[in-house]
């Protein structure tokens, strides 16, 4: 039974930064072969921000937030980390981890992830 399970959120203040934690359990964490990040926004829809292939490091960002968040991972503690910089009142969002068994390039289609985590609230204000 995979559980992801998401830590680091807080209410902070525009132009500081925040590190939000994803741990996967049972490891090892490249089982899953990609990793993304996804906010949902109060009244919109549900938008990937940051993925990354597992194994190969490949990592990819939405337009909104390149630049400024950073997606990485410690496979030693099956956990992946999503820096983010900068931030700003639309980056107010619930933020949840997915994995993926097997992305085939559908990394920002969250229908196609297979383990979800429950979330931790950002609040940019």
């Amino acid at each position: 039974h995979v559980q992801l399970v998401e830590s680091g959120g807080t209410s902070i203040q525009p132009g500081e930064s925040l590190k939000l934690s994803c741990k996967a359990s049972p490891g090892p964490i490249t089982r899953h072969h990609c990793i993304g990040w996804f906010r949902r926004a109060p009244g919109k829809e549900l938008e990937g921000v940051a993925a990354s292939y597992t194994r190969a490091g490949t990592t990819f960002y939405a337009d909104s937030v390149k630049g400024r968040f950073t997606i990485s991972l410690d496979s030693a503690k099956n956990t992946v980390y999503l820096q983010m910089n900068s931030l700003k009142y639309e980056d107010t969002a619930h933020y949840h981890c997915a994995a993926h068994d097997y992305c085939a390039g559908s990394y920002w289609t969250a229908q196609q992830y297979d383990y979800w985590g429950q979330g931790t609230q950002v609040t940019v204000s």
